[in-house]
C-alpha cells in the first residue's frame, strides 16, 4: 500500500473511533445529558483536557466521588452506596479556590518542574566553628624530682621532634651524689658483715632504702652525680624552659612532649542543636590552610557544662593526624551529620514557600492546576524537609519556578484563601445544614444513621447515611425516627461530623435511642 492509502487508512479508523466513542459515551450517560465529541481522553490527571460534555455544551473534565472522596472516573459510574459520580465542568473544579491554574505552554516556558513527596532517612548536619587541641593522652611532662643543674643540652629547641629514650639533657645534682655514695657504703658494709648475720641484714636494709629513694627520683638505673634525662614518649616539643648550665628545683617543668598524630577538635555547638548530637556520630571538619580538602572525625565526648554567656557547649571531636598536618590552634569548620535511621514524609527543602509566619508548599493537582498547602515542617536536612502535616506521601511539589507560576497577583490570590475569612479560626472546616429524622447511633464508633433531603451545596440527593458525632450528648434523649435539623462539617475526605442537632417536632415513638452494637 502506497503512502496515500496509509493515510487513508488512517483517518477511516480515527472517524470509525470517534463515532464509536460517541455511541458508547450517550449510551453510557446516566440522564442523556453526556455525549462524547471526541476521542480525547478525560481522565482527570492525565494532562489532556476533556472532551466530555453536557446537554448545555458545557466541557466534562471527570467525575468525582460524591462522598468527597479522592476518587476520579473519566465516565459516568456509581459510588458503593448506589450515588452517582458528579460531573466536574472546565472551570468549575470542587476544591479549587485557591488554585493557580496554567497552561501547559506556560507551565513548559517556566521550566515548571515538580518532585514527588517521598519517604527519606534526612541527614541533619549540625554545624559549628572549632579549633584544634592537643590530645591531652598523648602530652608529657619532664620535671626532675631532684635539685640541680644542667650541664649538657641534647635537645635545643621548641618543635624538635624526638623519640622515646632519646637523650634531652645531662645534670648534676649533689642530691644524687650523696644517695649514690650511700648506696655504695651500704653495698660495701654488707659484704663486709658476711660473718655477722645481724650487721649484714642491717647494711641490706639500708642498700634497699637507698635504692628505693634513687627509684622515686626515677634514676633507679643510674647511680653517680651525673645523670642524663630521657625522652618518656613520642612526640614534638612544645614548650622547653631547659637552658644549658641553669639551675634547676625539684618538679620544675624542663620539657613538654606531645605525640600530635592523633589531636582533638575543640566545637562549641549551640544550646538548641545539643539535642540531635550523640558520642560516635560521624563529622566532616574543614580548614582554612587546606581548602578542598575535608577530614573525618568522630564526635568522642559531649561536656557537661554550658557556656551561660554564648548559650554554647563545648564537644570534643577526635581525628588521626599521621602527617601532622594539623597544629593545635588551627580553626576548623565542623559539619557533624545527625540524620536518624528511621525515613520520613520529606519534601525537598526548594517547595517550601516561608514567608514568616507559615510554611506552604504548591501541590500539582495535573492539567496544569497548583494548589497552594499550609505545612507543618519538622527535621530539616542539608536538601529536604520533614513534613509532618499537610502532604501525603506519593503526591507532587513544585520545586522550581514556585514564584513565577501564572502571576504574583494570581499567586497571591491563591495564598489569601489559606488565610482567615470571615468568622471562625484560619483553616476552619466547611459547614453544612441539612434536615431530616434520626434513625440510629452507635456509641462504639461514636457515629450515628440519619436520614436527610437533598444537600444542593455537596450536589448530594436525600439519602440515609453514617455521619461521625463531635459528642454522644448530641443524640441524647432522641428516639428512631424524630425529625431533626443537624449541621455537619467536612473535616476530610469522606469523613463528615455531626457538630449540632435539633429536634423540628415531638419524637414519634416514646423512650430514647438505645446504643447500638452489632
Amino acid at each position: 500500500m502506497n503512502r496515500t492509502g496509509w493515510l487513508a487508512a488512517l483517518v477511516l479508523l480515527g472517524a470509525l473511533a470517534a463515532g464509536a466513542g460517541y455511541w458508547a459515551g450517550s449510551r453510557q450517560a446516566p440522564h442523556g445529558g453526556v455525549v462524547a465529541e471526541g476521542t480525547g481522553q478525560a481522565a482527570h490527571g492525565s494532562g489532556v483536557a476533556g472532551t466530555q460534555a453536557d446537554g448545555q455544551g458545557r466541557q466534562i473534565l471527570y467525575y468525582r466521588n460524591p462522598m468527597g472522596l479522592p476518587d476520579t472516573s473519566p465516565v459516568p459510574k456509581k459510588d458503593s452506596m448506589g450515588m452517582d459520580y458528579i460531573p466536574v465542568h472546565a472551570g468549575e473544579e470542587p476544591g479549587d479556590e485557591g488554585v493557580v491554574k496554567v497552561s501547559p505552554a506556560r507551565v513548559q516556558t517556566l521550566g515548571v518542574k515538580t518532585a514527588v513527596v517521598e519517604m527519606r532517612t534526612l541527614a541533619q548536619p549540625v554545624r559549628a566553628s572549632g579549633r584544634v587541641e592537643v590530645d591531652e593522652r598523648t602530652q608529657a611532662v619532664v620535671a626532675p624530682r631532684f635539685d640541680g643543674w644542667i650541664e649538657r643540652l641534647h635537645v635545643r629547641a621548641t618543635g624538635d621532634v624526638v623519640r622515646r629514650g632519646q637523650p634531652l639533657f645531662s645534670t648534676y645534682s649533689p642530691e644524687l651524689q650523696s644517695a649514690g655514695e650511700e648506696l655504695s657504703i651500704a653495698e660495701r658494709l654488707r659484704r663486709e658483715s658476711a660473718a655477722d648475720p645481724q650487721a649484714a641484714e642491717a647494711a641490706a636494709r639500708l642498700a634497699e632504702a637507698t635504692r628505693a629513694r634513687l627509684r622515686n627520683l626515677q634514676v633507679a638505673e643510674q647511680t653517680g652525680a651525673r645523670q642524663t634525662l630521657h625522652a618518656p614518649i613520642n612526640g614534638v616539643v612544645l614548650e622547653k624552659t631547659a637552658v644549658e648550665g641553669a639551675r634547676f628545683a625539684a618538679g620544675e617543668a624542663l620539657f613538654r612532649i606531645v605525640d600530635l598524630s592523633r589531636v582533638w577538635v575543640i566545637a562549641d555547638v549551640f544550646e538548641r542543636d545539643l539535642a540531635q548530637l550523640r558520642v560516635g556520630q560521624p563529622a566532616q571538619l574543614v580548614f582554612d590552610a587546606f581548602p578542598g580538602r575535608s577530614f573525618e572525625a568522630r564526635v568522642a565526648y559531649l561536656y557537661p557544662t554550658l557556656d551561660a554567656a554564648t548559650r554554647s557547649t563545648q564537644v570534643r571531636l577526635e581525628l588521626d593526624n599521621p602527617d601532622g598536618a594539623l597544629r593545635p590552634g588551627m580553626f576548623a569548620r565542623v559539619e557533624v551529620v545527625t540524620g536518624g535511621d528511621a525515613p520520613r514524609v520529606a519534601v525537598p527543602a526548594s517547595a517550601v514557600i516561608d514567608d514568616g509566619d507559615r510554611q506552604v508548599v504548591l501541590v500539582a493537582l495535573g492539567e496544569g492546576r497548583f494548589a497552594p498547602r499550609p505545612v507543618r515542617l519538622g527535621a530539616r536536612g542539608s536538601d529536604f524537609a520533614e513534613v509532618l502535616d499537610g502532604v501525603q506521601e506519593g503526591e507532587r511539589v513544585v520545586v522550581s519556578a514556585s514564584f513565577l507560576i501564572d502571576s504574583e497577583s494570581q499567586l497571591r490570590a491563591a495564598l489569601s484563601n489559606l488565610a482567615d475569612t470571615g468568622e471562625g479560626d484560619a483553616g476552619a472546616p466547611p459547614a453544612y445544614d441539612a434536615e431530616g429524622s434520626f434513625e440510629d447511633f452507635d456509641a462504639e464508633t461514636g457515629s450515628a444513621m440519619l436520614s436527610h433531603g437533598e444537600i444542593p451545596a455537596l450536589k448530594w440527593p436525600s439519602m440515609t447515611m453514617e455521619f461521625g458525632l463531635e459528642s454522644l450528648d448530641l443524640v441524647h434523649g432522641l428516639a428512631p425516627g424524630t425529625p431533626i435539623r443537624f449541621r455537619f462539617e467536612a473535616r476530610g475526605p469522606g469523613e463528615y461530623v455531626v457538630t449540632r442537632i435539633e429536634p423540628l417536632g415531638a419524637s414519634p415513638a416514646p423512650g430514647a435511642a438505645e446504643h447500638r452494637h452489632d
